[in-house]
C-alpha cells in the first residue's frame, strides 16, 4: 500500500506515513514544523480558505508566539502569487496551501506556489486531500515537501489518512 501511494505521487515508499485522517496529516505537518524549524523562524503563511484543520492549527500555533499571513485570494479563489512572494520574511519556514478547495473547487497553481517556496528555502506543505486520485501530482515537480491526504475521499476506508514527507525534512512523528 505505501509502494502504490507513493506511486501515485511521484515518491519513494519510505517517505509515506499512515495516519487516522486528512486532518491529522494537516496538523501533524503545521506542528511538527514549528517544533522541528522554530530556531530557523516563527512565521508560516497559508490562505484564508483552507480547510479548518489547517486554520484552526494555525490558529493555536498563533497562542504559542507563531507569527502566520493569511494571503487572499482572487474572485476565483486562487492565491495571489504576489501577495504570497510579499508576505515572505527571512523568519518564514512554511507554506501551507490547499491543492484543491474542497467549497468552490479552485485548483491552486501548486507547481508555482512550490517554486517560490524553493526559491526561498521555505518548506512547502500542501493539503491534497480533494486532488489526490483525481488530479496528476508529482511532488518533486511542484517541489512539495509534505503532502496531506484523506483515504476515503479515493475509495479507501474513513480513518485513514497519508502524510508524505520528503527525506530529509526533519518533522518527526507525534508518537515516542
Amino acid at each position: 500500500a505505501r509502494q502504490q501511494i507513493a506511486d501515485v505521487i511521484g515518491a519513494k515508499k519510505e517517505e509515506i506515513y499512515f495516519t487516522a485522517g486528512g486532518s491529522e496529516s494537516d496538523n501533524w505537518a503545521l506542528k511538527a514544523t514549528f517544533e522541528a524549524y522554530k530556531a530557523k523562524g516563527n512565521h508560516i503563511i497559508t490562505t484564508k480558505i483552507e480547510h479548518h484543520a489547517i486554520l484552526h492549527t494555525a490558529e493555536y500555533l498563533e497562542k504559542r508566539g507563531f507569527e502566520v499571513t493569511y494571503v487572499d485570494v482572487d474572485e476565483d479563489g486562487k492565491v495571489k502569487l504576489d501577495d504570497l512572494k510579499a508576505a515572505i520574511r527571512p523568519t518564514t519556514i512554511l507554506i501551507s496551501v490547499m491543492f484543491a478547495n474542497n467549497e468552490i473547487g479552485t485548483i491552486q497553481p501548486i507547481k508555482e506556489i512550490g517554486e517560490i517556496a524553493h526559491e526561498h528555502g521555505i518548506l512547502f506543505h500542501t493539503d491534497a486531500v480533494q486532488a489526490f486520485g483525481q488530479l496528476p501530482i508529482n511532488v518533486d515537480e511542484c517541489h512539495i515537501d509534505m503532502l496531506s491526504a484523506s483515504g476515503h475521499k479515493f475509495n479507501g476506508p474513513k480513518g485513514i489518512g497519508i502524510m508524505y514527507i520528503r527525506t530529509g525534512v526533519k518533522i518527526r512523528s507525534f508518537i515516542h
